[in-house]
């Protein structure tokens, strides 16, 4: 069933945190709806500007309506990830998307403000979600491309006066997380201290990290061990995800991680069946993989088992 991300945050605000991930063909849906299904777990579905052009915007959906079917007891918002203000209003008059993500955190401050508040007012007519961000995230992921130099924290005092001109439902934080594999270099970590702050100036709020893929060592050495070069990736500690629910965090945004296990199916079945040629046996043990790889996520974010409970919240 899909439903709001507002509604999945009232039932997870200082619990837990919602996983969000990214899809972009029916393999990864079908994993990712097994895994969840597998760990009791409600989530969101994240399509990038990208994966909508990927073949063509109503495949990706036409898999998602049928994936509601197979999967009745799913609960799960829809969400556009990344957009720019011409998308998110496409998606908001598709009548598909039950949430959008404004990104124009590149822009001014009062740029992002009116940008932000044009996506609100419009999302808000139709009964959708609107997440923005403030701060700017370091790294690349798909038209997402931040050097470290120009990645900056996003300022609580701003963050609050953000949230009360825009009217926005949800407020991605820079605490720290950037996007892609390669998102540490040496011993940064996650800044506690400005979300700490950023929640006591916006209590309750629903608040989203972005970039925080947490870049499995073991997935990393198996891809390199199969052909790969992925040398120096490095990502987020996925035991901290709790300590963010409690500071206000309520979605977690995890797209690397789901491109690394399709990387190493693929690179070790056809590395130890180089006599095929059918793309099944392979997609069939990517979604067994990544089904097990959702349903240990949800365990450090402390989503698993509460699909009943939000279930009866809403009443289904």
């Amino acid at each position: 069933m899909i439903v709001t991300t507002k509604e999945l945050f009232k039932a997870a605000y200082g619990k837990y945190a919602i996983g969000a991930y990214n899809i972009n063909n029916l393999e990864q849906t079908m994993g990712l709806f097994r895994g969840n299904i597998q760990s009791k777990a409600p989530f969101i579905i994240q399509i990038s500007k990208g994966a909508r052009s990927y073949t063509n915007k109503l495949m990706l959906e036409g898999i998602i309506r049928s994936a509601d079917q197979v999967f009745p007891e799913a609960v799960f918002a829809v969400h556009l990830d990344h957009g720019d203000e011409e998308t998110c209003m496409d998606c908001i008059n598709s009548g598909f998307y039950s949430s959008v993500m404004i990104d124009a955190s590149s822009k001014s401050f009062d740029e992002n403000i009116a940008i932000t508040k044009r996506v609100v007012d419009a999302a808000h007519a139709k009964g959708l979600v609107v997440e923005a961000e403030l701060g700017q995230l370091g790294g690349v992921e798909e038209h997402v491309n931040v050097s470290e130099a120009d990645a900056k924290l996003t300022d609580p005092n701003q963050a609050k006066e953000f949230v009360t001109r825009t009217g926005v439902d949800s407020l991605a934080c820079a605490i720290g997380t950037s996007h892609g594999a390669f998102k540490f270099t040496g011993t940064q970590g996650l800044h506690f201290d400005v979300l700490a702050e950023i929640q006591k100036r916006l209590p309750n709020f629903p608040l989203v990290m972005h970039g925080s893929s947490s870049v499995p060592q073991d997935e990393v050495a198996r891809i390199n061990a199969a052909g790969g070069k992925l040398l120096g990736a490095k990502g987020v500690d996925d035991n901290q995800f709790r300590k963010a629910a409690t500071l206000g965090v309520t979605k977690i945004n995890i797209d690397t991680d789901g491109r690394l296990v399709w990387c190493r199916v693929h690179r070790e079945h056809f590395m130890k069946h180089p006599e095929d040629f059918d793309l099944r046996p392979a997609g069939k043990e990517f979604m067994a993989a990544y089904a097990d790889f959702i349903a240990a996520k949800n365990v450090k974010l402390g989503s698993a088992n509460q699909l009943d409970d939000v279930r009866k919240m809403l009443g289904i």
